[in-house]
């Protein structure tokens, strides 16, 4: 048997979304994270809980990608595909490499599948997979042989065949069985019989790449190098789930979240849950707008409130938001973006509530926007959210999207006596209080707790004096209000550290990207930068106040191009914000970026010609639609 050592290796499990075809990926992507590898995944499965078996929209996927050196994205196409029925053949087979390798699961090869996936024939007997390195396996049958003599019900036995599926590939890629037989038996420590018989299934799947003659060759991709410390594979909804722990310790105070379940972002609440040793209080409430009204309420009672949803709930927390701009109050909201507009896209990622988060109120009602890049960076910026809404009293909102909440990649522990403290500290003197008497600095008004004895006090969304609190309708004054709240969201920029730049300050082409972005488009301007290009990233965390480092350096290139999972919504603002041509790279697939597809877009303004007057053409660049 031959060992080859590779760099890197994506590969992608698909099948029924009953195939257990996360879990299988998820475990694998364990696996690879202990033997040092760095990981990237990116979870993909319909919307339905359970959509019809065999179906095409039915399909779920779980890709990984993990290397021997650092990687930031998932991968822009597989080398193996699992595929476990004709569906999932169907849909997957043409993001599979040239002579990439297939394993196709022959027992779900029945003409009424075929059938359901649109093939008019079997394509593997018709010679439609020449160019790849197809395994034909009978993972059903082979499966129930492992587990013959098993008390299971046949339907039961047959829910194992995912894990064949993984022991092969752990065969294959030179992984130890021991710890996954472990996780195993621990996952399903209520019911051990249905550990015992997984574990069977593991290890006959196993085994068969031991034995099957058509498996001449292990591949190994040795560890990665990390900075030092300790690591653990980390979700994007994990980890903004302890920022927020990590955020409220750091300000010395009881964190309370009121959520309302909806996709992408329940797993947060779920999350939560689990820190009440921690002090953390968690609601799910009955609706969105319950949801924000127990979070505003927590925050005038002097807790660091949170509350988290997708777009449509978004919308429905807008008005309450809005309250929370008025009394300026200190609130996180978490919007883990998806496809739209309505229902939309439920589990496809997109970057599409951009100018909701920024504009979706009534009124001149202004909020701090900031967004995650990764899964590991929703904890830092879930902490700066914290930091920022109770040090300018004010709400926040935080973005993240499906393609960072479900995606993991390795995460080095931080350690926490080393992270800055902000403690809060409210007003207890009553001795020449004013309600909206400011901070000079910061703008914001004191947070004062109920009941503090000569510190009573009112808010609400009435518009009130810009001293006293009193209810005032005088014209100057509310313009005087509406003007400050402004202007303290703008203070925030003396806090915002320095722009995340990949590359010089000047030069032919500035890629400038925000949020889950941040892998395809850095990946894409190191590969150019190491051919000579003059081509930099400038990632934004702060989208409001805009980083005030872009400013200084997006006049100094020739052309800038705007890379978004939307229409172009970053594009406008930078647009009306800097008064120069900014061209678009947009993408509304449900879909990430491809490293392919922004090195196409960037080549192609290296290579275009500037007008007459030296001004780049305004081109929308756009990723062609996979066929």
């Amino acid at each position: 048997m031959d060992t080859k050592h590779l760099d890197r290796v994506v590969i992608r499990f698909a099948g029924d979304s009953g195939d257990g075809m996360q879990l299988t990926g998820t475990e694998f992507a364990k696996a690879a994270a202990e033997a040092g590898n760095d990981i990237s995944t990116f979870p993909d499965f319909p919307a339905e809980i359970r959509a019809p078996a065999g179906s095409l929209f039915g399909v779920s996927g779980f890709q990984l990608h993990f290397s021997a050196s650092e990687i930031h994205t998932p991968g822009d196409a597989p080398d193996v595909l699992v595929a476990m029925n004709p569906a999932a053949l169907k849909t997957n087979l043409k993001d599979l490499v040239d002579t990439g390798t297939l394993i196709v699961n022959t027992g779900a090869f029945l003409e009424a599948n075929l059938k359901k996936a649109g093939y008019a024939s079997n394509p593997l007997e018709d010679g439609s997979l020449g160019k790849y390195k197809v395994h034909a396996i009978d993972i059903n049958q082979l499966t129930m042989s492992a587990l013959d003599g098993s008390e299971l019900s046949n339907k039961e036995k047959g829910r194992a065949k995912n894990f064949f599926a993984l022991g092969l590939v752990f065969w294959m890629y030179g992984r130890e069985p021991e710890s996954e037989i472990r996780r195993i038996y621990q996952q399903f420590a209520k019911k051990p019989e249905f550990g015992e018989a997984n574990v069977k299934v593991f290890k006959a799947g196993y085994h068969y790449g031991e034995t099957a003659e058509v498996f001449q060759t292990v591949y190994k991709v040795p560890p990665a190098v990390f900075q030092p410390g300790m690591y653990r594979n980390i979700t994007g909804n994990e980890a903004i789930a302890l920022g927020l722990v990590v955020g409220a310790e750091l300000a010395g105070k009881k964190l309370f979240y009121a959520g309302y379940p909806i996709t992408p972002a329940s797993s947060i609440l779920h999350s939560l849950a689990k820190y009440k040793n921690c002090g953390t209080l968690t609601f799910q409430a009955e609706d969105e707008i319950a949801a924000i009204g127990a979070a505003l309420g927590a925050a005038y009672g002097g807790s660091v409130a949170v509350t988290a949803s997708s777009g449509p709930g978004v919308a429905l927390k807008g008005e309450a938001i809005g309250l929370g701009v008025m009394t300026e109050l200190p609130v996180v909201i978490l919007n883990i973006q998806r496809g739209g507009p309505s229902t939309g896209l439920p589990t496809k990622t997109e970057q599409s509530d951009l100018l909701q988060s920024l504009y979706g109120r009534n009124g001149e009602s202004p909020i701090p926007v900031l967004a995650a890049k990764s899964p590991g960076d929703t904890f830092y910026c879930a902490i700066e959210a914290v930091k920022v809404a109770t040090r300018y009293m004010v709400p926040v909102m935080l973005l993240s999207d499906g393609y960072i909440a479900n995606g993991s990649e390795p995460w080095l522990l931080p350690n926490l006596n080393t992270l800055p403290r902000f403690d809060v500290i409210h007003r207890t003197d009553p001795s020449g209080y004013f309600v909206y008497e400011r901070d000079p600095r910061t703008l914001a008004r004191a947070w004062v707790i109920p009941g503090t004895p000569g510190l009573e006090h009112r808010i609400g969304g009435i518009e009130k004096d810009a001293l006293t609190g009193n209810i005032s309708y005088a014209p100057d004054n509310h313009e005087k209000q509406t003007r400050v709240r402004a202007a303290k969201i703008e203070r925030i920029a003396q806090d915002i550290g320095e722009l995340d730049l990949s590359g010089g300050a000047s030069g032919d082409v500035l890629i400038v990207g925000w949020g889950g972005t941040f892998g395809a488009l850095r990946q894409a301007q190191q590969q150019l930068a190491a051919q000579g290009k003059q081509v930099s990233h400038a990632h934004l965390r702060w989208l409001s106040p805009l980083e005030p480092g872009l400013g200084k350096i997006i006049r100094n290139f020739k052309r800038v191009i705007v890379a978004e999972l939307n229409m172009g919504q970053l594009r406008q603002i930078l647009r009306a914000t800097f008064l120069i041509d900014v061209i678009g790279l947009n993408k509304i697939q449900g879909q990430p970026f491809k490293v392919r597809e922004v090195l196409d877009a960037v080549e192609n303004q290296l290579d275009a010609k500037h007008t007459d007057h030296g001004e780049p053409a305004a081109v929308v660049s756009q990723p062609q639609a996979s066929a």
